[in-house]
């Protein structure tokens, strides 16, 4: 049975529509309004309301999910997730949802304000601190010579940023001023915005992401690594919006080492990632050891994924049994040398508790930079030069959003964050997520579904 066809059948067992808890009963109107703008919309419904009359009829559940199928609708990523909305309800009943578009916030993580929620997401950072300055501006491009918060924790300085969503967020997207709507200032009400940044102590932070952690359902936790030409700002609004759209019930956390933000500063960045990855495996260490999370995902994006899969490698080598916590390895277009990639780190990441996830891409910027100024594929190319190596799920993501940032639709497109949703949501592998396989000689890759 699909994911929309068995929650639709799960909410009528419990009394939806009219006799199932609040809750249960919300989620069962989103998803009917999320079926009602397909073409197919009355035989589907009519079909449901077959189902309400009579539950547990298994003939009427498959004609609901040939239904569904003739549609479409189990492509479209809003139903998945009002569908997955539903399903979460109906295992362990959470807060009242505020309405903020459509999205699946995580409500016990998230507050709302006015037409705006906010996302609480954490952070550690080896860049140079001004207390003195903004939010936006209060960590620069510059590496941290002053010991981060006060010399004890070595260059890191830690601490939590708020995030608001706007109340008409679309999924996918990062809302951000446009001259061409006369837009010259944020606004929470319409944009994904930094509204805090607040630096706390090792010890302090710890705590607040333990009590964070233990709140979830599955003691979760996932700690994104941005690309080259990221701000801090930039980061930690990426990080709140992954958080929200994923409806990730658990602590979002975010690494930021120091980039330039700047798009002719590619070589410093390379520089400063190199720099940061002693401070990034410490830190994953530390974290590991410290929150008590039983699931953690680890997601890195461009440059980035320099760092993290290092660090990760080297874990793995040197702290096997803590390194098996790491539930998920994610690698978005991966600025590595793809020869460095598959004979140096590619053999160590197979010793990981599940395949490493790689998206790869022909038509990614900063990857087609990079090969321009290297000389030599990365190991985020699709194309003749795909990357296929053992304990690696390689995904050729050509054409769709693999920066998880970008403002490409859910409901319209597929996308790296989309995929991702079932892989952390369901642990659902390649083989079970909306992917074609692709069997070449050299081994096994995978599509997204046109």
């Amino acid at each position: 049975m699909d994911l929309i066809t068995s929650a639709v059948v799960a909410a009528i067992e419990h009394g939806a529509p009219g006799h199932a808890p609040e809750a249960v009963a919300s989620h069962y109107q989103r998803l009917k309004l999320a079926i009602a703008k397909f073409d197919g919309a009355a035989a589907i419904l009519a079909a449901i309301g077959a189902l309400e009359a009579e539950p547990g009829n298994t003939q009427l559940q498959l004609a609901l999910s040939a239904a569904l199928s003739t549609a479409k609708v189990p492509d479209d990523m809003e139903t998945l997730f009002a569908a997955q909305g539903l399903l979460d309800a109906l295992q362990r009943p959470p807060s009242p949802l505020p309405e903020v578009g459509t999205a699946p916030a995580p409500a016990d993580k998230s507050t709302v304000v006015s037409n705006y929620a906010v996302v609480k997401v954490y952070f550690a950072t080896d860049r140079q601190r001004d207390v003195g300055k903004p939010p936006a501006q209060r960590f620069s491009g510059e590496r941290s010579m002053t010991g981060g918060n006060g010399g004890s924790d070595g260059p890191l300085s830690y601490g939590s940023c708020d995030i608001s969503i706007p109340r008409d967020h679309r999924m996918g997207q990062l809302e951000s001023p446009s001259l061409w709507r006369l837009e010259f200032r944020d606004d929470p009400a319409k944009h994904v915005v930094l509204l805090s940044a607040e630096v706390q102590d090792r010890d302090n932070f710890f705590a607040a992401l333990k009590t964070q952690i233990r709140a979830s359902a599955g003691k979760s936790a996932f700690v994104f690594v941005h690309g080259y030409n990221v701000s801090f700002e930039d980061a930690a609004r990426r990080t709140g919006q992954m958080a929200y759209d994923l409806g990730f019930d658990g602590a979002p956390v975010f690494y930021s080492w120091p980039s330039r933000g700047d798009l002719a500063a590619y070589t410093i960045d390379e520089n400063n990632i190199e720099w940061s990855t002693p401070h990034l495996t410490a830190f994953l260490a530390d974290f590991l050891a410290s929150t008590e999370a039983a699931q953690v995902y680890l997601v890195g994006h461009s440059m980035g994924n320099r760092g993290l899969a290092r660090a990760v490698a080297d874990l793995l080598a040197t702290q096997p049994q803590l390194a098996q916590k790491i539930t998920e390895i994610i690698l978005s277009a991966p600025d590595i040398d793809a020869a460095i990639f598959r004979h140096d780190i590619a053999p160590k990441l197979a010793h990981a508790r599940n395949p490493v996830t790689l998206y790869a891409s022909s038509q990614d910027l900063a990857l087609a930079a990079s090969k321009a100024v290297h000389g030599y594929p990365r190991a985020g190319d699709s194309g003749a030069g795909m990357l296929i190596v053992a304990g690696v799920e390689t995904i050729d993501a050509t054409g769709v959003d693999t920066s998880f940032m970008k403002h490409s639709y859910f409901a319209e497109k597929r996308s790296a964050l989309s995929d991702m949703f079932y892989l952390i949501r369901n642990n659902a592998r390649a083989d079970q997520r909306f992917l074609d396989p692709v069997d070449t000689v050299a081994g096994r890759y995978w599509t997204f579904k046109p």
